[in-house]
């Protein structure tokens, strides 16, 4: 393969820019515009917690006993966000859009293990 192949294929090929979730963890990310600000509160269905500031990205420890965990934004009065949770290679994302609006995303656990 020539260099400029070379350098042409390399381009093509998309750069991974998310490492994926560290096992026994949970990532919730907020990410987008809210001039007026957002509330953001992430946590399972025992902990419930409050986020600040875009992006926001928070790890948590798995629980075992857990049922879900979620995540919520709401824009307070206009705005563009994303939101995510992942919990072991699992990923459930959400979008808002406009005054007051909310994001919100939740993986729940399977009665024999797993989420979804």
């Amino acid at each position: 393969m020539t260099k400029t192949a070379k350098a042409a294929a390399a381009k093509a090929t998309p750069k991974k820019t998310e490492q994926a979730a560290p096992k026994n963890k949970v990532v919730f990310k907020v990410w987008g515009s809210a001039p007026a600000g957002v509330d953001i509160t992430y946590g399972s269905d025992t902990d419930n917690l409050q986020g600040r500031g875009l992006p926001m990205t928070k790890t948590l420890p798995l629980k075992d006993d857990s049922m879900y965990y979620s995540i919520t934004a709401q824009l307070q009065g206009g705005g563009d966000v994303h939101c995510s949770v992942t919990v072991d290679g699992k990923t459930k994302t959400g979008h808002a859009v406009g005054s007051y609006n909310i994001c919100s995303a939740q993986l729940s656990g399977g009665l024999f293990g797993g989420w979804s």
